[in-house]
C-alpha cells in the first residue's frame, strides 16, 4: 500500500511489473505502456485521497488527465519490478500539478519521469468541479506533507530543437 499518511517524502505505489504484451519488436517497454504503469501509481494515490473507482460509481466524481509529460530515460524491459512515486507540487480546488517517477523496485533506477495537470470532474456534465470538502482535506493534507520536498528536475521542461547560433561566413 502506499504512503498517503507519510511526511517523509512523495507517494510511493505498491510494485508493478511489466505485463509480456508490452514490450515492443524492439525487446523493451513500449511508449505507450510507460503511460499506463504512471496511470496506475496515480490510481494508488486516488484510491488513498478517496477519489478511486468507488468514488466515480457512488459520487458520479472522477478525474481526467488534463495534461501529461513524459520523460523516457532508461529502458525497460519484461522482469522489471517498478514503483511510481507520486509528488504534489500545486493543487487548487479543481485541478493538481503533479510529478512523477517511474522507478525500478531494487535500486532505484529513474526508468521514466511524467508531470501531469489533473482535473476534478463532475461526471455529468462531464466538467470540471471543485474536490468535496472530505476529498479536498485528504489532498491538502498530502499536499502539505510534499511541500518541504525539493522541485525535482525536469518539472516544467520544455520540448524543443536546440539550435546552434549560425556562424558569419
Amino acid at each position: 500500500m502506499g504512503n498517503a499518511d507519510s511526511h517523509k517524502g512523495p507517494f510511493i505505489s505498491p510494485v508493478a511489473g511489466i505485463e509480456p504484451g508490452w514490450i515492443d519488436y524492439n525487446g523493451h517497454l513500449n511508449m505507450a505502456y510507460y503511460l499506463v504503469l504512471f496511470d496506475r501509481g496515480y490510481e494508488a494515490v486516488a484510491k488513498a485521497l478517496g477519489m478511486g473507482a468507488d468514488y466515480a460509481r457512488t459520487r458520479r466524481l472522477t478525474t481526467y488527465t488534463g495534461d501529461a509529460r513524459i520523460a523516457y530515460l532508461n529502458e525497460l524491459h519484461q522482469n522489471a519490478d517498478l514503483v511510481t512515486s507520486y509528488q504534489i507540487l500545486d493543487h487548487d480546488e479543481k485541478r493538481i500539478h503533479a510529478f512523477q517517477e517511474l522507478r525500478h523496485a531494487g535500486d532505484g533506477t529513474v526508468a521514466a519521469t511524467c508531470e501531469t495537470l489533473t482535473l476534478h470532474i463532475d461526471m455529468e456534465g462531464p466538467k470540471v468541479c471543485p474536490f468535496p470538502p472530505d476529498v479536498k482535506a485528504a489532498l491538502d493534507a498530502l499536499a502539505a506533507s510534499h511541500a518541504g520536498l525539493p522541485v525535482p528536475e525536469g518539472v516544467g521542461k520544455q520540448i524543443g530543437l536546440r539550435r546552434r547560433p549560425k556562424v558569419a561566413p
